[in-house]
């Protein structure tokens, strides 16, 4: 029974996070937010309706269309307060204006005056124009006030009311959720405030410092540097020891190795801690440097949820079994290549494919290491000009979820063309680390990292972790 509600909890939070990676897309929170907010305000609307006999049911098919609009395309021309209630109540006024005024001529044209729609979408048309609330549902309430009777003040007041209320309920919502999905949704603006860091290679202190920067944005940020030791030590003259006295003498060394890479990253720590005022823990392992496996479980220990790795490849180019490792775990990894030994990242650039949660980690990484001096380069790459419209919409529904000055680019060329050229010009350059693209996808085309050995700046290949 132990194990069976241990597996079916695993079930409920891998369904949890697969969830909200569903809803971070900007395109799936407002297909859920119309099939939620749009029929609850709808009843409540009706509800009020029935209340009072003086709301007709005909402002209903407006209203619901305009609702739609409202929350399917918050950042649309037609999605503001004053354009939603003004162009409804206007086209209203005009239908209403145009009855009266055939009326007063003596023309009749049946149940439904011609002359009075006509008008009416004319009269609509020209003020909407004049007053720059072209709404496409203001004609509707033009041509709906034609058929109620003599019930059109009533029915004005009512697309008054009804539709101040929904355009309060979409600020409302606008504000506290869709503008702050950022902050609520996205998985890595809430954590990879603990950063475990592997500081035996050559551009540890660069490396280092960039998980510094990344983790003190975050007020519960901490870094955790992360040495190993050689598990067997070697004599002086190249002889292994073991047995007797050389097991003291190999205990006497491994100590004294420990103690100096104790001593030097408490160095270390202390540096990082009095620069960038964040907390810094270090740990000392002996084991194989080699292996990913004991890293992430330094990680898992010291309940850290991001690991900055120095970037490391094998001989034929592609990523080393080191990295692969760190990757093929539930931890999200930074592999980091440093070009010039950078200790401060001003300007950054991110180059994404589309709007996953790969892509929004990269922004807000980005974010975290430039501050917001000076505006991050989001950038996508498109094979045709067929492809711009949508690569730009996909751009601004990245960047507007967060703060910050942003400059958004969508380039006809590859990305490896348009890195090579414009690379220099950064601090550091983010790309994607190409994981969670199909095994043909990667066969036809390489990831974008193996091509970028000789881009002249730092280099940082984002990894989400594959929630288990």
């Amino acid at each position: 029974m132990r194990t069976l509600a241990n597996r079916l909890r695993r079930l409920e939070r891998r369904e949890l996070d697969a969830f909200l990676r569903w809803i971070e897309r900007t395109g799936n929170l407002l297909h859920l937010s119309v099939v939620v907010f749009v029929p609850v305000l709808i009843a409540v609307v009706t509800w009020l309706s029935n209340a009072t006999a003086a709301v007709s049911f005909l402002l209903f098919p407006p209203l619901a269309s305009g609702t739609y609009t409202l929350f399917a395309d918050p950042e649309g021309r037609y999605s503001t307060p004053g354009t939603f209630v003004g162009g409804m109540t206007v086209g209203a006024l005009c239908g209403w204006f145009a009855l009266e005024l055939v009326a007063t001529t003596g023309v009749h044209g049946g149940a439904v005056s011609a002359t009075s729609a006509a008008l009416g979408v004319f009269f609509t048309g020209t003020a909407t124009w004049a007053l720059d609330l072209e709404e496409p549902t203001a004609f509707s309430t033009a041509l709906l006030v034609l058929v109620i009777g003599n019930a059109q003040l009533a029915y004005v007041l009512g697309i008054v009311v009804s539709s101040s209320f929904v355009a309060a309920a979409f600020v409302v919502w606008r504000d506290r959720v869709y503008e702050a999905r950022a902050r609520y949704l996205y998985q890595t603006t809430k954590g990879d405030d603990h950063v475990l860091v592997p500081v035996h290679d050559g551009d540890a202190e660069s490396i280092a410092r960039f998980a510094a920067t990344l983790a003190g944005a975050h007020e519960a940020g901490k870094v955790v540097l992360f040495d190993v030791v050689p598990e067997a030590a070697e004599r002086s003259d190249g002889g292994s020891v073991d047995g007797g006295d050389g097991d003291r003498a190999g205990a006497e060394v491994l100590e004294r190795g420990t103690d100096d890479a104790v001593r030097t990253v408490e160095s270390l720590a202390a540096d990082l801690e009095a620069e960038y005022d964040v907390p810094c823990e270090v740990v000392v392992a002996a084991g194989d440097r080699r292996s990913s496996g004991l890293v992430l479980r330094t990680a898992r220990r010291n309940n850290c949820d991001l690991i900055v790795a120095p970037y490391a490849e094998h001989d034929r180019g592609g990523l080393s079994q080191f990295i692969k490792g760190l990757f093929d775990s539930e931890i999200d990894v930074i592999a980091f290549r440093s070009s010039d030994g950078h200790h401060r990242w001003r300007r950054g650039f991110v180059a994404v494919r589309g709007a996953g949660d790969t892509a929004r980690a990269m922004i807000d990484f980005a974010l975290r290491v430039t501050g917001s001096r000076r505006p991050t380069s989001v950038c996508t790459c498109i094979d045709r000009e067929s492809h711009r419209r949508t690569a730009e919409t996909t751009l601004a529904n990245l960047v507007d979820a967060f703060s910050g000055p942003f400059e958004t680019h969508v380039v006809t060329e590859s990305v490896e063309a348009h890195l090579s050229r414009v690379a220099p010009r950064y601090d550091v350059v983010f790309v994607g680390s190409s994981t969670d693209r199909s095994a043909a996808s990667r066969f036809v085309s390489p990831p974008t990292f193996q091509k970028l050995r000789d881009v002249e700046t730092d280099v940082a290949i984002v990894h989400r972790g594959r929630r288990r």
